[in-house]
């Protein structure tokens, strides 16, 4: 008998599942990682949006008049 075929007998229902994180708490590893990936992404894209309305702000803004500086 094979090892997957042992492993099988032994886990029976939970067999070919993910693993959980913890097992109270029902997300799988792969659902974390995704979840990484797209708060990192969402991270950037904000200090991007940051910088450029900072930018705009601080030199575009005085260009044109806006917020006179002192």
């Amino acid at each position: 008998m094979g090892e997957a075929k042992r492993r099988k007998e032994s886990l029976k229902e939970q067999y070919g599942q993910e693993n959980r994180i913890l097992p109270w708490v029902p997300i799988t590893k792969s659902q974390a990682e995704l979840f990484m990936t797209w708060t990192t992404r969402g991270t950037w894209v904000c200090i991007g949006i940051l910088v450029f309305v900072w930018v705009t702000i601080r030199f575009i803004g005085p260009g044109f008049g806006w917020w006179q500086v002192v």
